[in-house]
C-alpha cells in the first residue's frame, strides 16, 4: 500500500460498521490473505459485487467508464489485461503499490467473509497522524 501506507504504520481498524454497511469503493480496508487465513494484508476496494471490472494500460473501468483514483500517486503502468465479473458477496481489491501488490490480480476475487474491517485512524507515525473519512 505504499506509498500510502508503510510497514511498521499502526491503525485503528473498525470492524463494526460493516455489520451496519457494505464496504465501498476507494475505502482501505484489512482483509484476510485469502491463500493464507493466519496473515492479514491492507488493500483498497476497486470494485463491488455485481460490477464488471476491466484493467486496461494501469486504468481502471467499472461496468465500462473509467474510475477517479485520486489516492494513487501517479498513473501506474500495469502490464497485462484483467476482466473480472464480480458476483453477489465478491470485492475486488488492490495494492495502492500496483506494480508490486499481491491482490485480486493474482488470487481473484475477495469474499466479503475474508474483510476484517476498514482503517479509520493512523496513529503511528506521530508525523503521519491521520483520520480517515467515515461515510455515512
Amino acid at each position: 500500500m505504499e506509498p500510502n501506507f508503510s510497514g511498521g504504520d499502526y491503525l485503528v481498524v473498525d470492524e463494526v460498521s460493516y455489520k451496519f454497511r457494505n464496504p465501498e469503493r476507494g475505502e482501505v480496508i484489512v482483509l484476510h490473505n485469502p491463500t493464507n487465513d493466519t496473515e492479514f494484508f491492507i488493500k483498497r476496494i476497486v470494485g463491488l459485487p455485481g460490477e464488471e471490472l476491466i484493467i486496461r494500460d494501469g486504468h481502471v473501468f467499472v461496468d465500462g467508464e473509467l474510475i477517479k483514483e485520486e489516492y494513487l500517486p501517479r498513473e501506474v503502468s500495469i502490464k497485462g489485461e484483467y476482466y473480472f465479473n464480480l458476483n453477489d458477496g465478491e470485492y475486488f481489491v488492490m495494492g495502492d503499490n500496483r506494480l508490486q501488490s499481491f491482490d485480486s490480480r493474482s488470487w481473484g476475487p475477495l469474499g466479503r467473509s475474508d474483510i476484517v474491517g476498514t482503517v479509520r485512524v493512523r496513529f503511528w507515525p506521530l508525523n503521519e497522524f491521520e483520520i480517515y473519512k467515515v461515510e455515512t
